[in-house]
């Protein structure tokens, strides 16, 4: 469902048949009249102008212009005024395309640096424009699959370009698709790839990214895609597995905390239903959605049920979930996307206003006390991203990857190397263009950077919570002088820092001038011997 949102500009035109006084009745309000519909015709030339341009760019296809595109769709949107904004109609664009507030985009790393290493792990998704939601869910997933294996360089990929264009046209944010990640890795000398899919089940979306990877399979040692969240389809309708299990657990467990339960048999004494809402498919996959409802079943979760958006598999439409819950006799319903990301299908085909919503549906079915939504994507619930994690682990647990220790990677010298941070406000000084020297001895690395200031004044080679213990080793100070391009000079502070490994990341912990420690990502690499 996509919503057309079209406001009509408020005009208020002088009534030619009220004149007062003596002269010509006739010219002037024929003068404001022409004004008047010379105005509106120029408001709606300007708000067709970035329709066309959002609908040039609603494509599944990347193009050499894509980004200029991008940049000409955006440029001519903050060139209308707020009324012509309300006029944007296209075949599908609308006011909500720039101008709906979705969170902050600053918040989201897209994954697509360099400097991967020869071992990565790419988390693909469908992806969402909504930047909240992809924080949470898909970051969420991609940093609990991190954390699980340190010696991977996650990276991100999305398979919708839509999602891909509208993120970059609107937030600037630019996020790699499958063709484009495939290539990073390959750029970057990758030799084990693991491709973990955030895709709900063995679907189309999951066959054309199997179909992406089979393309690029000889440029890699070793190439292995991961399962799937539900695991494996099974032959019928009442086949479950592991996976089906604890998915069903962890998602019912979340809405019932979040509705304020204690357990769902505390919910249903309080005749309570919860109805998760999936996508849909009419790929031969979509058996899983009643696999998860026998799932719930065996579970004995008798208040728990499965639909679609799409109405398939048959009996999963909103009105077919409708009956089933009236018939079970429950008077409470709490409605929560089956989906990772919270993005339009929840906001819109689950929560929206528009008569078509399953919440209107539901209030208009005139059959229950209570109607209500959680709007939360299953990738920000902890036990969903350790099943991810699961899957990731079993794909890599027969790769041999390749030890990255300065021992086996550099010989003993001095080299200039990137220093890289999580953080625009903990750099290096711009005099060094984000470099630091690397020097390695004795199979051990260590790296001089110079900072932008005297503000940071301890390091810590690991948590901010470990740097406050005691006995904790901090680094100290060093007072560099710097030397700027215009010839002005300046004493800043510099560390010397402890590598353990070039092209991962670490943690570093930095203590400011205001006494509090703040935990940080650094990562070094690029390493070149120093001439």
């Amino acid at each position: 469902m996509k919503r057309k949102i079209v406001t009509a500009l408020c005009m208020t035109a002088l009534s030619c048949a009220v004149v007062t006084g003596c002269g010509n009745k006739s010219n002037a309000p024929k003068a404001t009249t022409e004004t008047t519909s010379n105005t509106e015709a120029d408001d709606k030339k300007a708000a067709d102008k970035v329709a066309d341009l959002i609908d040039a760019i609603y494509v599944q296809q990347r193009t050499e212009n894509t980004d200029q595109q991008c940049e000409d769709a955006k440029a001519a949107w903050d060139a209308l005024t707020d009324a012509q904004k309300q006029l944007v109609e296209g075949e599908n664009a609308d006011p909500d395309y720039f101008g709906r507030d979705t969170g902050d985009a600053s918040k989201d790393d897209p994954l697509n640096e360099d400097s991967i290493g020869e071992n990565e792990i790419l988390v693909v998704s469908f992806g969402t424009s909504f930047n909240d939601s992809r924080v949470a869910d898909i970051g969420g997933v991609e940093k609990a699959i991190q954390k699980a294996y340190p010696d991977w360089s996650v990276r991100r990929a999305f398979t919708a370009q839509i999602i891909i264009n509208h993120v970059q046209a609107r937030d600037g944010e630019k996020i790699d698709n499958m063709e484009q990640a495939l290539q990073r890795a390959v750029d970057n000398g990758v030799k084990n790839l693991i491709v973990q899919p955030t895709h709900l089940m063995h679907g189309a979306e999951y066959d054309e990214l199997k179909a992406a990877v089979e393309e690029y399979k000889d440029k890699f040692d070793t190439v292995k895609v991961a399962e799937p969240l539900l695991g494996e389809v099974g032959k019928d309708a009442t086949t479950v597995n592991a996976d089906k299990k604890a998915v069903a657990e962890a998602i019912t467990a979340e809405a019932v905390k979040t509705a304020g339960y204690t357990d769902i048999a505390a919910a249903e004494k309080e005749s309570v239903a919860f109805v998760f809402m999936g996508h849909g498919t009419s790929h031969t996959a979509k058996i899983t959605y009643d696999q998860m409802q026998a799932q719930m079943k065996a579970l004995k979760y008798s208040n728990v049920f499965i639909g679609t958006v799409e109405g398939e598999p048959e009996g999963t439409a909103c009105e077919d979930v409708i009956e089933k819950i009236k018939k079970a006799g429950y008077k409470k319903v709490i409605l929560r996307p089956l989906m990772v990301v919270a993005g339009d299908h929840a906001n819109n085909d689950m929560a929206g206003e528009d008569k078509d919503s399953w919440l209107s549906q539901f209030k208009a079915a005139n059959a229950f006390d209570s109607v209500d939504t959680q709007i939360a994507g299953l990738g920000e619930i902890e036990a969903i991203q350790q099943i991810y994690v699961a899957h990731t682990g079993a794909a890599t647990a027969d790769v041999k990857t390749t030890s990255k220790k300065a021992s086996e990677s550099l010989k003993d010298g001095v080299y200039t190397a990137d220093f890289t941070t999580d953080s625009a406000m903990f750099h290096v000084n711009e005099a060094y263009d984000n470099k630091g020297t690397l020097t390695v001895k004795d199979g051990k690395m260590s790296i001089h950077i110079t900072l932008a200031s005297k503000r940071i004044v301890q390091l810590f080679a690991g948590t901010a919570e470990d740097a406050q213990k005691s006995g904790a080793k901090v680094l100290k100070p060093t007072t560099d002088k710097v030397t700027y391009s215009d010839g002005t000079k300046e004493e800043v502070y510099g560390f010397d820092v402890p590598v353990s490994a070039l092209d991962q990341e670490f943690d570093l912990a930095l203590l400011g001038t205001k006494g509090t420690w703040y935990d940080h990502k650094v990562k070094v690499s690029n390493a070149k011997i120093k001439g």
